[in-house]
Parts: structure tokens; C-alpha cells; sequence
């Protein structure tokens, strides 16, 4: 009889062991000539040498299967230990699995789009209105990159612009005081990660969440940058921060020209770069339209009731005065 410590370094410990340690226990059941022991992160086995060399390669089994999916059932389980495959999401536009095993897909063509401009381009603007997905696809993309060990960290941004109200002095620290503008972020992450495995990575700065006026002196390596809301940004503040990347960098940029905070007098940042950026290699463009909105029904009603009316009051501007 000999002794084994196996290690498991990605694995959220709720998702894997099940509730109430259920899948520890179904693994005691399928291994009755084994002795496990699971705590945090890692298992202590004892047993004969070939049970044990044949329970740790099922073991990194569903690992990988539980780090890809966020999800192990007891049937995935019992899948891989007969050594099937388990039935997967056939899904041709999967981006990743979200909380509890729940596919994240680029849902409309414009957003398969964003997929291949991302997977060919270092930098790529996503342009488009409200719920069209650009952020919640950007996202997903991130942390797609990130479980595949395609870069070491993520980091997300916005301008602190308030959408046309003040909010005034914000009691607490520099986290409390920025939170309300990164809510969203926050939001779509916790669709696509367990809660513990968000809090660690978060806690380790594997995912760094700030304001675009803390990037200033930074170098950005071996991650996925999100600038959301970029046409809050001044002209000064996306140029400082499109200079920002490094090796191993991609970058993602979003924003809705339609919806831009900044006072009547001062350009948008992201209208410029689009304009400065339009012709240069390695720079890609999507334009997400009303019909790419993913959230409810009327908030595209709404979006083309809005079109509807800035068209109406053009027109009345546009027509010749009779009266001189």
C-alpha cells in the first residue's frame, strides 16, 4: 500500500466535490479498494500502486472537465470513470460554459463576428447599442483566454462618467467608491465563474478591476484588456490607454456612440480612435446593430423608438426656414 497527494491547482472545491461532498463520496463508491481524503485543493489517496496511477488519471479527467464547464455531475462522473465522453453542449458558437455548466454563445452574427475579429486581431473595437452583447461577449472571450492559459490575467476598465446625474461625494475606500461605475462588469463575470474561484481571482488580482484614470505608467502584459464604455473616454484618456499594451496583450474596446456622457463641448475619445485607427494592421472593427440585442423585446423597441426620434428631430433641422 503506498500513499498519493494529488494537487488540483484550477478547480473550484464546491463545484468539484458537489454538495455535501456527493461526488467525493460516489468516487469512495466507484474506488472501494482506495482510501481518499479531500480537503481544499487536495486529495490524499492510499492504495496498490495501478489502482492508484488509474484513480489520479480519472481524477485529472474531471478536472479538466469541471475547469471547462464549471459544472460535474454525478453522471459526468460516472461518464469518465467508464471512460465516455460526457455529452457535451453541441453548440457551434460556444464561447465558454458559464456558472453551473450553462453555455455562454455568440448568439447573433455580429457577435460570431466579434469571436473571429478577436481570435485574429490583437485589438478590436466593438461598437454598438444597448444589450447588443459587446461587453458580456468581450467578457466571455476574456475569460475564455484566461482558462486557457492564453494570458495570466484580465483587466477591465471604464471612464467614471456618470449617465447624466451626479452621484456626488461616495463614502468608503477606492474599491467602495468606483464599484457603482464597474457593476456590469462584475455582473458578467459572476455569470461565467463560481463564486469562490471569482473571489480568489479577484483577491489575487488575476482579475483587475479599476478606473481608466489608475492605467496611467502601466505596462500590460500577458493579459486581455476591456475598455468598457469607451465613448465616455476624452481623446487624451483612449490614447493613454490603447499605449498601455504589452507583449502577450490583447485588447478589447466597447462603447455605444449613441449614449455618450461627456459634456456637449468635448469630443469622444472612441469617435477619434475610430477615425485615427480606421486603416492600421492588426486593429480590428465590429459594428453591433439593433439587431444583435439579446435582452428583452422592448429594449429593442426602444432602441428604434429612440432612432425614430433623433431622425424626426434631424429632419425638422434640416428643413429650410419659409418664413425668410
Amino acid at each position: 500500500m503506498i500513499e498519493r497527494i494529488i494537487i488540483l491547482e484550477d478547480i473550484d472545491p464546491v463545484v468539484f466535490y458537489g454538495t455535501n461532498n456527493s461526488n467525493i463520496h460516489l468516487l469512495k463508491t466507484l474506488y472501494p479498494k482506495i482510501r481518499i481524503v479531500a480537503r481544499g485543493n487536495v486529495i490524499k489517496v492510499v492504495g496498490d500502486e495501478q489502482e492508484l496511477a488509474n484513480f489520479e488519471k480519472k481524477i485529472r479527467e474531471l478536472e479538466k472537465f469541471s475547469i471547462k464547464t464549471n459544472v460535474l455531475k454525478e453522471e459526468d462522473i460516472l461518464d469518465i470513470v467508464k471512460g465516455k465522453t460526457p455529452e457535451a453542449v453541441n453548440q457551434q458558437n460556444l464561447i465558454i460554459y458559464g456558472l453551473n455548466g450553462k453555455p455562454i454563445l455568440a448568439r447573433t452574427e455580429n457577435q460570431r463576428k466579434l469571436v473571429e475579429e478577436f481570435d485574429n486581431n490583437d485589438m478590436v473595437f466593438a461598437i454598438g447599442p444597448a444589450g447588443s452583447g459587446k461587453t458580456y461577449t468581450a467578457i466571455a472571450l476574456a475569460v475564455r483566454a484566461l482558462k486557457n492559459r492564453e494570458v495570466r490575467k484580465i483587466i477591465l476598465s471604464r471612464p467614471a462618467v456618470e449617465a447624466g446625474e451626479k452621484l456626488g461625494f461616495l463614502p468608503g475606500d477606492m474599491k467602495e467608491k468606483i464599484d457603482p461605475y464597474l457593476q456590469p462588469l462584475y455582473d458578467a463575470l459572476e455569470d461565467m465563474l463560481p463564486p469562490l474561484k471569482l473571489k480568489e481571482y479577484l483577491e489575487t488580482k488575476v482579475i483587475q478591476i479599476a478606473p481608466l484614470a489608475f492605467m496611467r505608467g502601466r505596462t500590460l502584459n500577458d493579459a486581455v484588456i476591456i475598455l468598457d464604455e469607451a465613448q465616455n473616454t476624452s481623446k487624451a484618456q483612449i490614447k493613454m490607454f490603447l499605449t498601455r499594451m504589452g507583449m502577450n496583450a490583447k485588447m478589447i474596446v466597447t462603447g455605444d456612440i449613441t449614449q455618450i456622457d461627456l459634456p456637449s463641448y468635448q469630443q469622444s475619445g472612441l469617435i477619434h480612435a475610430l477615425s485615427v485607427l480606421r486603416n492600421v494592421k492588426g486593429v480590428g472593427k465590429v459594428e453591433l446593430t439593433k439587431k444583435d440585442i439579446v435582452r428583452h423585446i422592448l429594449v429593442q423597441r426602444i432602441v428604434e423608438a429612440y432612432e425614430k426620434s433623433e431622425a424626426k428631430k434631424r429632419d425638422e433641422t434640416d428643413k429650410p426656414d419659409k418664413s425668410e
